[in-house]
């Protein structure tokens, strides 16, 4: 390819426009054919289309090989390497919080815990946690799922610590 030529005008693909019957003008690098005039353009648009997602396809390969660690990302049947159990287990919390309800019985507010990688489950009663908060708002934690106020989640959390602590120890 001579300096003017266009980036699509690679030796292949001017040997194939020549095969065809093509001719090319040696001072711009342009090709023509006196009957195929209008068809060019759209063989230029393809070809210019495949070099772009080349480039893309290079440029994503290139990207995944700087960024990768050399590790799998998936565990070999089932198992965890020693680094993902680690990255796991330090990301997991103690328990999940499931919900809060009120007990039939006392008629007293509780919350549900389920603990960490167990199908354990606590209900953890909440005492006068939520007396400060309106009836509508209570109930409409209980049913919606709605959230609290911020200090009487945070005492929620607390007493829930405080439980699935005393039951681990």
């Amino acid at each position: 390819m001579n300096r003017h030529s266009p980036k699509w005008a690679t030796p292949r693909r001017q040997d194939y426009l020549a095969q065809k019957g093509w001719q090319v003008d040696l001072l711009t690098g342009e090709f023509y054919h006196p009957l195929y005039e209008a068809r060019i353009q759209l063989i230029i648009d393809d070809w210019v289309a495949d070099d772009r997602a080349e480039a893309q396809a290079v440029w994503k390969a290139e990207q995944r090989a700087i960024h990768s660690l050399g590790e799998r990302s998936y565990p070999l049947r089932g198992e965890f390497s020693a680094i993902a159990k680690d990255v796991f287990f330090t990301h997991q919390p103690q328990y999940y919080f499931v919900a809060l309800g009120f007990s039939g019985l006392t008629f007293t507010p509780f919350a549900k815990v389920r603990l960490a990688s167990s199908f354990i489950g606590l209900h953890v009663d909440l005492d006068d946690t939520l007396r400060s908060v309106s009836k509508n708002r209570r109930r409409k934690a209980v049913r919606y799922g709605k959230a609290l106020p911020k200090a009487i989640q945070d005492r929620v959390d607390l007493l829930c610590n405080e439980a699935v602590r005393h039951y681990l120890a």
